[in-house]
């Protein structure tokens, strides 16, 4: 296995034999960077990621976040958010990613963007999968960075494998036993977060 960047020891990364490349698993609440020749896996219901590389560099990433916004900062700026929500909301997963890859030598002009999911997987009013779509969409609009792909929306879950050097991108439907499965881990994971407090006095400007 190729190293890692400084940050990102705790991410799973395994040697996938079907696509005989190293691959790192993305969980909800967490992205990793890499300029190696790599695969990002990871499993969407409701929540998005957003693929991001640059070309010149082949520095890239990909995220995965559950909320798009924390209920303290729907009235404040997309990015100023507290240290602590860094595994949680959308706001705070896209800048963590951007920084991380123009850290690496990437031009915020060059960066390429695809997004996926944001399944409406849930009976519900809050329409969780819609919000993260229009967060993320939002965001990139403010921060001047056009997506050039994009596979959002619908009712079923998705499996995204993403290559950075490449910046190919597959995603495959899932079928209903796992996307029971993903919409339980899912539905806890959102309890979780709606449940524990933020902490931490770091803001990015």
């Amino acid at each position: 296995m190729p190293p890692c960047y400084d940050g990102f020891e705790h991410i799973e990364r395994f040697w996938d034999n079907g696509e005989q490349v190293p691959t790192a698993r993305v969980l909800p609440g967490e992205f990793y960077v890499t300029a190696n020749e790599e695969m990002i896996i990871t499993t969407l219901g409701s929540c998005v990621s957003a693929c991001i590389r640059d070309p010149r560099t082949k520095v890239g990433g990909l995220n995965h976040f559950m909320l798009p916004i924390s209920d303290s900062e729907k009235n404040d700026s997309w990015i100023r958010q507290d240290a602590g929500a860094a595994t949680r909301y959308g706001n705070f997963a896209m800048e963590r990613l951007i920084n991380e890859i123009l850290k690496r030598g990437a031009r915020r002009s060059e960066l390429e963007v695809k997004v996926v999911g944001g399944g409406q997987m849930y009976t519900s009013r809050n329409q969780v999968g819609l919000q993260n779509i229009n967060f993320v969409r939002a965001y990139l609009a403010a921060e001047g960075l056009a997506i050039v792909s994009e596979d959002l929306g619908d009712i079923q879950p998705r499996q995204v494998r993403y290559f950075p050097r490449t910046g190919r991108m597959q995603v495959r439907r899932l079928a209903t036993p796992m996307a029971r499965a993903t919409n339980e881990r899912e539905a806890a994971y959102q309890a979780q977060l709606r449940q524990e407090p933020l902490t931490g006095d770091i803001e990015l400007f």
